[in-house]
């Protein structure tokens, strides 16, 4: 329970620029499922998909597992102001710069 909470964590910080609204982590057996649902997924997955496999390494090191039990589902937000989550993030800097 404790390292979901620190994996969760860790991807919220790790992702802070990718608008992250819900992280969810299932475990089967050895091997772990992250979903990570975001309104913008081309920043979580990179260019050919290189910050997704150095995510999927890091996240699996910090689950003291190995990199095979570990995978990573990237959904995307299709109307990112109807999602809760992200409106509430959003809402600081939108009342600092009015």
């Amino acid at each position: 329970m404790f390292t979901d909470y620190a994996c969760a964590s860790f991807l919220k910080k790790k992702l802070a620029d990718a608008s992250v609204s819900r992280i969810q982590i299932e475990r089967a057996a050895k091997k772990v499922n992250i979903t990570i649902q975001t309104a913008r997924p081309g920043i979580v997955i990179g260019k050919k998909g290189e910050d997704i496999e150095k995510l999927r390494a890091q996240t699996a090191a910090l689950l003291a597992i190995p990199v095979g039990d570990v995978r990573l589902n990237i959904a995307e937000i299709r109307k990112p102001e109807l999602d809760a989550q992200l409106v509430a993030d959003a809402w600081p800097s939108r009342s600092r710069s009015a």
